[in-house]
C-alpha cells in the first residue's frame, strides 16, 4: 500500500496522464498508424496504472467513504481509459479497412466506412473528458445509500 504522499502522487500522475492523452486526442491529429497505436499504448498504460494502484488500495483496511471513493474513482479511471482505448482500436482499424478500400476502387469513388476514424479518436477523447470533469456522479459521503430494489 503506497503511503499517503504517494498515494495522492500516483493519483496525481493518473490525473495528468488522463489530461495529457485527452489534450493530444484533441489538439494533434491522429492521422498515422504510428500516431493511433502510440496513443492506444498511453491509454492502455493509464488503464494499467489505474488497475495496479486500486490493487494496492484494496488490500488496504478501513473502508471507510473516503476509501471506497478512491477505489471507485480508480476503477472507473480504468474502465474510461480502456474504453478510450477500444474506441481508439477501433479507429485504427477503420483506417486500414479505409485506406484497403481506396487502394481496391480503381475505376470509382470508394465507399468508405463510418464512422470515420477521427469520429473514434473524438469519442475517445469524450471518454476521457468525462473521467476528468468533476466527479457530480460519485455519491458524496453525506449521500444516504439507496436500498436495493426488490
Amino acid at each position: 500500500m503506497p503511503d499517503s504522499a504517494s498515494l495522492h502522487e500516483a493519483l496525481d500522475r493518473l490525473a495528468a496522464d488522463a489530461t495529457a492523452l485527452r489534450q493530444r486526442l484533441r489538439r494533434t491529429p491522429v492521422d498515422g498508424v504510428q500516431v493511433m497505436t502510440a496513443r492506444i499504448t498511453e491509454a492502455q498504460a493509464l488503464a494499467a496504472a489505474a488497475l495496479r494502484l486500486f490493487l494496492d488500495l484494496e488490500r488496504v483496511p478501513p473502508r471507510d467513504q473516503a476509501h471506497l471513493l478512491r477505489l471507485d474513482h480508480l476503477a472507473r479511471t480504468a474502465k474510461a481509459a480502456q474504453d478510450a482505448s477500444a474506441e481508439l482500436t477501433a479507429a485504427l482499424a477503420r483506417a486500414v479497412e479505409n485506406e484497403r478500400r481506396r487502394r481496391d476502387a480503381t475505376t470509382s469513388p470508394p465507399v468508405l466506412l463510418r464512422p470515420t476514424p477521427q469520429q473514434f479518436v473524438a469519442s475517445a477523447a469524450d471518454l476521457l473528458d468525462g473521467l476528468l470533469s468533476p466527479l457530480r456522479e460519485q455519491p458524496r459521503p453525506t449521500d444516504a445509500p439507496v436500498p436495493p430494489a426488490r
